[in-house]
């Protein structure tokens, strides 16, 4: 319950309600990226849409019944956030898997978040960060294992492919 608390304490009652009667995806900025191992191997090149406003990362991937591979959702914050906070996945259709980063980018720590199929969004869990981060990434279920990426980590934003090693 505390955790739900922390996740909704920023949200007005007002934006709660227009999340959760929206109903459709949104369609963001994207941004070309590569996540790199720590070992400096060939990068992993990615296409992020950028949620940087409070509505854009409160709705991030809602609604959506697919993700293309290679492609997801950065959240930026203008100020580090508490390990704490957390993402939920109220009116997510997709498993999916988050990356918390510091503010050079770093991962610091990865998560894997299941749908939230409640019409409640208090019902919904909350996976908090368990780290200070600026920034967070989702993906779909399973790329930062299929890819050996773990905290140490880095995403390098923006980057043309040829700069990612592709």
């Amino acid at each position: 319950m505390k955790r739900a608390a922390l996740l909704l304490a920023g949200w007005s009652a007002l934006g709660l309600l227009n999340l959760a009667s929206a109903g459709e995806p949104q369609t963001l900025p994207t941004v070309e990226a590569c996540f790199i191992g720590q070992n400096g191997a060939t990068g992993h090149p990615v296409v992020l849409e950028t949620a940087k406003t409070p509505s854009e990362r409160s709705t991030g991937l809602m609604w959506r019944q697919e993700l293309a591979e290679n492609t997801g959702m950065l959240f930026s914050y203008s100020r580090e956030r508490s390990p704490d906070t957390g993402f939920w996945m109220y009116n997510t259709r997709i498993p999916l898997d988050i990356a918390f980063l510091d503010e050079q980018g770093v991962i610091v720590s990865i998560r894997h978040m299941e749908p939230c199929e409640a019409s409640n969004p208090r019902q919904c869990r909350s996976y908090p960060a368990g780290r200070f981060f600026w920034h967070a990434v989702e993906m779909n279920a399973g790329y930062f294992e299929q890819h050996d990426l773990t905290p140490g980590d880095r995403l390098e934003w923006p980057v043309t492919r040829s700069q990612c090693g592709s």
